[in-house]
């Protein structure tokens, strides 16, 4: 008899950031699918001022990593306002 394992893994987030004029949109995104475990990053500017853009960031991915997608937005001078929106899988793997 097979023993089945499960995992929750979160698999999309949508994210309300405040970030710099720079790094742009562009490089901002890249930098973010350059995370492990991100497939897609789909971002949009929804508000800017003389120095700041609000930003809603879409994740797609296998596994994301919450801690270290924060970790990554923090280092490019961002911050992370809410969390709008998740998407858990529960995955079952037999041994």
């Amino acid at each position: 008899m097979s023993e089945t394992r499960e995992s929750v893994l979160i698999t999309r987030l949508v994210l309300d950031v405040l970030k710099p004029h720079q790094p742009d949109i562009v490089e901002f995104s890249k930098r973010l699918a350059g995370v492990k475990g991100v497939r897609r990053v789909d971002s949009s500017v929804l508000e800017m001022d003389a120095e700041t853009e609000t930003v809603k960031l879409i994740i797609d991915g296998n596994d994301l990593d919450v801690e270290v997608i924060g970790e990554t937005i923090k280092a490019l001078g961002g911050a992370i306002h809410s969390v709008d929106a998740t998407v858990v899988e529960k995955i079952e793997r037999k041994r």
